[in-house]
């Protein structure tokens, strides 16, 4: 396979530099407006605090560990451990500088083809990985709900104007789950029921006048969407069940980082319904306009999760959770970045 400039392009030092500086300016700006002295007065830093911290940096281990395990199994273990890594870093540094509604699925089937899987898989391993993301949201989100409820679920004061009309927190929620939920299940039947069929249907959506303009784009899903399914749709049972079982760990590791943070500053009752408001949360930072949700993040953090911080602190422990889970994916793949290049170009010259 040629190089691929476009992809390459979105790894960009501009790109980066820019992206540190959306998050950084605006968790700086936040912690400012909300110090004050007096909130940090009965506050000391003990062995306690360190270890809850250390917890958290391994949830972000297990989390990656998680996801190169999936991708192993999605490429039927065609990819390397040591190659797996680099791919999960550039894959989740794709997804950081890249605005969270676009997110970085062009990009991951680029890494992917470049580690020596065919053009077809690597589209299928992308999708299907999506594929299970949303999964798991969707079977999680109604689970946590029927355990915690939905009294203290979405807080107050984050109402948001959307379509022209002003919608709380269970609003937004409510219509992303549902958006989630068919999007899902319409892939889900595309892939395994009417691939030809779902890229027929693309076509005679996108041949409508205000549509037109995206119609080869939208030609390009559906010969994605019939080479994932070719790819896939005969697999066995025990393969989607190791799949999702990564999936899983992986989501939940991601999502317990935040807990072991809080836990660092404060004792926790009801880590379920962090995790809950986690849930809710996604939702919005899913629809960040910004490079990996920079900025959105930082506010969602403080709406959601203030009732369990002690005041002041909110916008101080955002900034330590993106500081592990975020920005090192940043240096990180920016120094994997052009061994990676290196490596997989001449791989490519030797490959018959």
């Amino acid at each position: 396979m040629s190089e691929n400039p476009k992809a390459l392009q979105l790894f960009s030092p501009v790109r980066i530099w820019i992206t540190i500086f959306i998050g950084v300016a605006v968790a700086s700006y936040l912690m400012y407006r909300e110090y004050d002295p007096k909130n940090f007065e009965n506050l000391s830093w003990s062995w306690t605090a360190t270890l809850w911290i250390a917890v958290a940096v391994l949830m972000i281990a297990i989390r990656d560990f998680a996801y190169m395990v999936r991708i192993r199994i999605l490429t039927d273990n065609k990819i390397s451990w040591r190659n797996s890594f680099d791919t999960i870093m550039l894959w989740e540094f794709a997804s950081a500088i890249t605005p969270s509604v676009v997110g970085g699925s062009g990009v991951a089937i680029y890494i992917v083809n470049k580690e020596g899987v065919n053009l077809g898989r690597s589209t299928a391993v992308v999708l299907s990985s999506a594929f299970l993301d949303e999964l798991f949201y969707i079977i999680m989100v109604p689970t946590i709900i029927a355990i915690v409820g939905v009294s203290n679920l979405f807080p107050d004061g984050l109402d948001t104007e959307l379509f022209g009309s002003v919608w709380g927190s269970k609003d937004v929620f409510v219509l992303g789950y549902c958006f989630i939920l068919f999007l899902t299940s319409f892939i889900c039947y595309a892939i395994f029921f009417r691939p030809r069929g779902f890229k027929w249907l693309l076509l005679r959506i996108f041949n409508l006048p205000f549509l037109r303009k995206w119609r080869v784009q939208a030609g390009e899903t559906g010969d994605e969407i019939m080479i994932t399914s070719k790819e896939l749709r005969y697999k066995p049972f025990s393969f989607w069940f190791k799949a999702f079982a990564a999936t899983f760990v992986s989501w939940t590791a991601r999502f317990w980082v935040v807990n072991f943070i809080i836990l660092a500053v404060i004792s926790v009752d009801d880590h379920l319904l962090i995790y809950a408001r986690q849930l809710v949360m996604w939702v919005i930072m899913l629809i960040s306009p910004t490079p990996g949700g920079a900025g959105i993040a930082e506010f969602a953090f403080e709406g959601f999760l203030a009732d369990f911080i002690p005041v002041g602190l909110a916008f101080a422990l955002a900034f330590v959770w993106r500081l592990i889970s975020y920005y090192p994916y940043l240096f990180i793949g920016a120094i994997i970045l052009p061994r990676w290049i290196k490596r997989t170009h001449s791989s490519n010259k030797t490959r018959p």
